[in-house]
């Protein structure tokens, strides 16, 4: 089998076990969006997984997403999921569909600017520290209500939801943290929860996921990080 039809058929193995997850919780799977975490991935390797069915693609950084998108010129519908820099963010408003990283006013307000520029609305997700982690951004979740209220005062941008990653760990162990991040957006009257990735999207999906963002179930092993 080639690269290219075996990223094909873990799309699908993927939407399969994304489809008996939202069995066991009585979901709709088709109200799941299976996003691909092409991080360091290159062109061909998303373009195979486009034509084997995945609709949403996700980037870590502004600069490869131009690249890839550009390479495979395909209908896709295309995330940033990596951390969004304020000098990034016009090029990252141009770019993308979805934002999921804006994880304190300043970023958002600088989307803002670029899309209010162009008579657009960009969506977006905070991001939340979940579990308090000083090796990771995002907002902290005691800080959300101050941040949320200043970002839907922006008028280029939509706050649609929320996005984490939860400590490495089993996961079960995840669960807990799934569970308060849909907690969270369930108190703020969002509508959208961004988490889970190839080792816990199954229980991301149990516990309320609308998006899932996962990378190596679907692409293998990555190139070596830049």
């Amino acid at each position: 089998m080639s690269n290219g039809a075996a990223i094909a058929a873990r799309v699908r193995d993927t939407l399969e076990r994304l489809a008996r997850a939202a069995d066991r919780a009585r979901r709709d799977p088709a109200a799941i969006c299976l996003i691909g975490a092409a991080k360091s991935m290159p062109g061909d390797a998303v373009r195979a997984a486009v034509e084997g069915g995945l609709n949403d693609v996700g980037e870590n950084y502004v600069q490869e997403a131009a690249a890839v998108k550009a390479a495979i010129d395909l209908p896709a519908r295309w995330h940033m999921i990596g951390r969004l820099q304020r000098n990034k963010t016009a090029r990252a408003a141009a770019l993308f569909d979805v934002i999921h990283t804006v994880d304190r006013r300043e970023i958002g307000a600088a989307i803002s600017q670029h899309t209010a520029a162009r008579g657009v609305v960009m969506p977006v997700l905070v991001e939340v520290n979940i579990a308090g982690e000083a090796s990771k951004s995002g907002a902290d979740p005691a800080a959300l209500p101050e941040l949320l209220a200043a970002l839907r005062d922006e008028p280029g941008i939509r706050v649609d939801g929320l996005m984490a990653i939860p400590p490495a760990s089993e996961p079960e162990a995840a669960r807990r943290h799934f569970r308060r991040l849909r907690e969270l957006r369930d108190e703020h009257q969002l509508r959208e929860l961004s988490m889970g990735m190839s080792g816990d999207f199954e229980v991301a999906v149990e516990e309320g996921a609308t998006m899932v963002r996962v990378g190596r179930a679907i692409f293998g092993d990555r190139p070596m990080d830049r």
